[in-house]
């Protein structure tokens, strides 16, 4: 009886941020369509189809299993500009050669993903629904003011145990994942959401040392060491690390003996959402990408920034590690102390 009032409960939250997301981030109503395209095959998406059923009862509901790709891809084929699809995936749905949500954007149809689900152990199931509560005021607010931090600063640094890593030369134009496509060529992406990222202009000027709470790793899930493990950095690179696992190791190796050879920082990333924390965590790396606090990447893949000596798209690589932050300071002052942000 515990377990289903619990379950009751998530529910009856997931409606209520699903609703939310539907209407003050995709501005859907009743004048366009939808189509939900979801399956049975974890407790998440189970969840989160019945979520969006009962927000959406008019709605086009797809189980992946049931159809053939071409008969999912004729449903598409019905749908007008500004109509909505749904995508909630235990893993990532295939339709052959068919990218869904590349060739849905080329239509300006918008999407909404929730990729992935499987990877969620139960536990995690009230972890992944609090993180898609969207404060409006507060994620827009947040990543505008960050990103006005970030463009007009000289110089920052982040400070993790009794490391610091030196931002010296500026940072390059951040970018924004806060629920906001009024200014975006498409409208939708992977939920749950709340982000702002750049990279050091001059990706060489990087330097000292990080120290890191839990990484990707080869399965795209999040590792998490039993003691954090400090990065050397020069140069821009991993040039050395302090308590190192066997795992953090063979992510390194892929990198350093795979066409790269190195192993460089790139992007810095400065999740917004508070529904994800250190200690509230979720096993797909993708979705706890977002967790409030900061992130590198390792490897020369960063495809937003173009830099000499490396191609957009450039690099096989794009590892997301974990900082395990005290406070980040632009131009001296303090935008992230306390484990929350102060802008």
């Amino acid at each position: 009886m515990h377990q289903e009032n619990s379950m009751q409960a998530l529910l009856t939250k997931a409606q209520g941020y699903t609703k939310t997301i539907l209407q003050e981030i995709f501005l859907h109503d009743n004048t366009h369509q939808a189509v939900i395209v979801y399956d049975m095959d974890s407790p998440l998406s189970s969840l989160l189809s019945q979520a969006y059923r009962d927000n959406l009862p008019e709605a086009i509901f797809v189980d992946f299993h049931q159809k053939k790709p071409e008969e999912i891809r004729a449903i598409f084929d019905t749908l007008q500009v500004e109509d909505l699809v749904i995508l909630i995936q235990s893993t990532n749905f295939r339709l052959d050669a068919f990218r869904i949500r590349v060739e849905l954007f080329k239509k300006k149809i918008k999407v909404l993903e929730h990729p992935h689900l499987g990877r969620m152990s139960e536990a995690e199931t009230s972890h992944y629904i609090d993180a898609l509560e969207y404060d409006k005021a507060y994620t827009r607010q947040t990543g505008r003011n960050l990103k006005a931090k970030i463009d007009a600063s000289q110089y920052g640094v982040i400070y993790s145990g009794e490391e610091a890593l030196h931002f010296p030369e500026g940072f390059e134009s951040a970018k924004m994942n806060i629920g906001d496509y009024s200014q975006m060529p498409n409208t939708g992406g992977q939920f749950p959401i709340g982000e702002v990222f750049t990279e050091s202009k001059v990706l060489t000027a990087l330097h000292g040392k990080a120290t890191i709470c839990s990484f990707a790793d080869t399965s795209y899930r999040v590792n998490i060491p039993s003691k954090p493990i400090t990065i050397v950095v020069e140069g821009g690179r991993v040039v050395d690390t302090i308590d190192s696992t066997p795992a953090f190791d063979e992510i390194l190796a892929h990198i350093r003996e795979g066409e790269e050879g190195e192993v460089w920082v790139r992007e810095l990333g400065f999740g917004l959402n508070k529904g994800l924390s250190k200690t509230k965590r979720l096993s797909d790396i993708g979705s706890y990408e977002r967790m409030c606090g900061v992130h590198l990447s390792l490897g020369r893949k960063h495809g937003m920034y173009g830099k000499e000596g490396f191609k957009r798209g450039d690099g096989k690589f794009h590892i997301d590690i974990f900082v395990d932050t005290k406070t980040v300071t632009f131009n001296d002052d303090i935008v992230f102390e306390n484990e929350a942000w102060v802008v």
